[in-house]
């Protein structure tokens, strides 16, 4: 497949689904996450909670009690880490959640 068509299949394919990353700036995790939401042409809203605040306590609300970062949302569904988030990739189901149109 030529780039251009590559590129083209790639903008055919643009995640619907809104995706909510918290992170801080020196997690490795959240990198990892990040790296894998752009490879598959995912944009996300990064909320750094490094500093703590409302921001860290409306996370671990969220995510039911977790603190470590990164917590990731797809359209308000906890997803989890980035653990998480690539098994959910490598069973397939990561895909259906975003939604491509």
């Amino acid at each position: 497949m030529s780039a251009t068509a590559a590129s083209s299949t790639a903008a055919a394919r643009t995640p619907a689904a809104r995706v909510e990353i918290y992170t801080t700036p020196w997690c490795g995790y959240c990198a990892r996450a990040k790296a894998l939401l752009a490879r598959k042409g995912v944009a996300f809203e990064e909320i750094d909670v490094e500093l703590g605040g409302p921001r860290k306590a409306e996370m671990i609300k969220r995510a039911g009690g977790r603190s470590t970062v990164p917590q990731i949302f797809i359209d308000g569904r906890h997803i989890g880490g980035s653990d998480d988030l690539h098994a959910l990739e490598a069973k397939g189901g990561l895909d259906p959640l975003l939604r491509y149109a």
